[in-house]
């Protein structure tokens, strides 16, 4: 598995990273291990949670969001994603091998950062993160005191590295210069949706993330499944138990003309080139130089079968896309 810089981390990931989100709400805990093991015997070491992944909020978010109340996880149980993360870890013994990555969901202020990561490394069983995320933008805390809630548990060793997720790149760059305003250490790597039906990391963030030598882990890089081809865009006929069934509001996101050329185009070219459409959508977004690591959320040992096979397409910059598909390289 080749590993790819993050950024001025100077630390080398998995090119392929895992996405821990389905566990717990899309996959049991045993199917959750049997993929970690998985991953770890294919060099697939960045492991992506976070406390707001788990059956019991996909519950919760129906519920207070849609006005839902039902079951279609396989548990209830809340932070499940990092529960089941913490007993593979704590039961295989493998916790120097990967590299940890968690988020906080809101609230960045001083007090509220610590005891969500102490939370966190209580649930994962381990005393440290390698990166702690902002898991988006939070509107209600001042940038500055978000910032020094972070550098203080990074300070603190709680987290080696700092970073954000869902941030534009406007507030992306709004976050660095307060940093540097106030003299603290800047935000390491982001997160960000990266995928051949939403294209807008490519527009300004992939960008500033080189300029600024910032680690870029591009997640959804089969649109929650929608590049796979199962959703015809009926929201009434969902398949039971997928992403867009228990996560409505992607739905929201896919279903539109634009994403519907994108996967047509997709499809055709799989055609021609006789490469499945899984592997040409996950290795177009590795096709990127500014990617570190592509976060693959599978279900089933074949996903990552997958992505592993994406990966060692390894196809260049140069490569023939058609028109509809063509990355743009900044």
């Amino acid at each position: 598995m080749e590993r790819r810089k993050l950024g001025s981390t100077g630390i080398a990931v998995s090119q392929i990273g895992l996405g821990c989100a389905t566990f717990g709400r899309e996959i049991d805990q045993a199917t959750s291990f049997e993929l970690m093991d998985f991953a770890a015997s294919r060099g697939i070491t960045l492991f992506d949670t976070a406390e707001a992944y788990g059956g019991g909020e996909a519950r919760d978010y129906r519920r207070t969001q849609l006005q839902i109340d039902d079951e279609r996880e396989v548990t209830g149980e809340h932070h499940s994603s990092e529960k089941i993360v913490g007993r593979w870890l704590s039961a295989t013994g493998m916790r120097k091998q990967v590299f940890l990555i968690s988020k906080v969901t809101t609230n960045f202020s001083r007090q509220h950062v610590r005891e969500a990561l102490e939370s966190s490394l209580e649930r994962l069983q381990t005393d440290h993160l390698d990166l702690y995320l902002f898991h988006s933008f939070d509107s209600e805390t001042p940038l500055e005191e978000s910032l020094e809630a972070m550098n203080k548990v990074r300070q603190s060793g709680l987290t080696r590295f700092i970073g954000c997720s869902n941030f534009t790149a406007l507030q992306l760059r709004e976050a660095l210069d307060a940093g540097d305003h106030l003299g603290l250490p800047q935000l390491q790597a982001t997160e960000a949706v990266c995928n051949l039906a939403i294209r807008t990391a490519e527009d300004d963030l992939l960008p500033l993330c080189a300029e600024e030598d910032l680690g870029f882990i591009a997640y959804s890089p089969l649109a929650a499944g929608f590049l796979t081809g199962k959703y015809s865009g009926d929201r009434s006929s969902l398949p039971a138990g997928s992403r867009f069934d228990i996560i409505p509001g992607h739905a929201d996101l896919y279903f539109n003309e634009q994403s519907f050329r994108a996967l047509s185009a997709l499809q055709l070219l799989s055609q021609q080139t006789r490469i499945s459409s899984v592997q040409l959508a996950i290795a177009w977004v590795l096709a990127h130089p500014g990617v570190t690591s592509v976060l693959c959320g599978a279900r089933t040992v074949s996903h990552l079968e997958n992505a592993l096979a994406a990966a060692k397409l390894n196809l260049p910059t140069s490569w023939e896309w058609p028109a509809a598909l063509r990355p743009v390289f900044r």
